[in-house]
């Protein structure tokens, strides 16, 4: 499954992309805000994760840049208990320029085709940058804060949580004018 947008190209990791995966990623501010990563992040780490198993009903991507192939970041849904959650991580150089945004919008687009009627996401709070991600993208915030493990910090910090409703909703172009 690949997917297209105005300016990215998701794809699914091969074996092949760990080297860049692990670039990307083996950074501390980046790895801090996720919850799965461990860190430090290791070679190792990158290839067990482009080796993992296609799953087609919770697809993963690598973000890519449509121009250049340029490895922008990864993103995901995942099952996470009777939810769907949406993950992301964007590596630091290509922070602040929108694509968290747009491939956000396009794996919005893709959960939607796949029949999910609902996404969750979280982000701790010490990462309002990814908050204001989730609000664009027209998550709503639940009303919850919690603490979440995070692997990457090695300890639990406080996350807010955010729901989006995908089920009936109708896509603009498929509107009766």
């Amino acid at each position: 499954m690949f997917h297209r947008s105005q300016r990215l190209l998701l794809r699914p990791p091969w074996p092949e992309d760990s080297g860049q995966v692990f670039s990307a990623i083996a950074d501390e501010g980046v790895v801090r805000n996720l919850a799965r990563a461990p860190w430090p992040y290791g070679v190792a780490d990158a290839r067990e994760f482009v080796s993992r198993p296609f799953d087609p009903c919770f697809p993963r991507f690598l973000i890519t840049r449509a121009d250049d192939a340029a490895l922008i970041g990864c993103i995901g849904i995942n099952p996470e208990g009777r939810e769907i959650e949406l993950g992301y991580w964007i590596a630091r150089d290509h922070w602040g320029q929108g694509y968290a945004t747009e491939a956000g919008s396009a794996m919005i687009e893709i959960a939607r085709m796949l029949g999910h009627p609902r996404i969750v996401a979280s982000h701790f709070l010490d990462n309002p940058a990814s908050g204001a991600v989730l609000r664009k993208l027209g998550f709503a915030p639940v009303g919850r804060i919690r603490p979440r493990y995070s692997r990457g910090r090695g300890e639990q910090a406080l996350a807010a949580e955010y729901a989006l409703e995908l089920a009936g909703e109708v896509e603009p172009d498929m509107r009766a004018a």
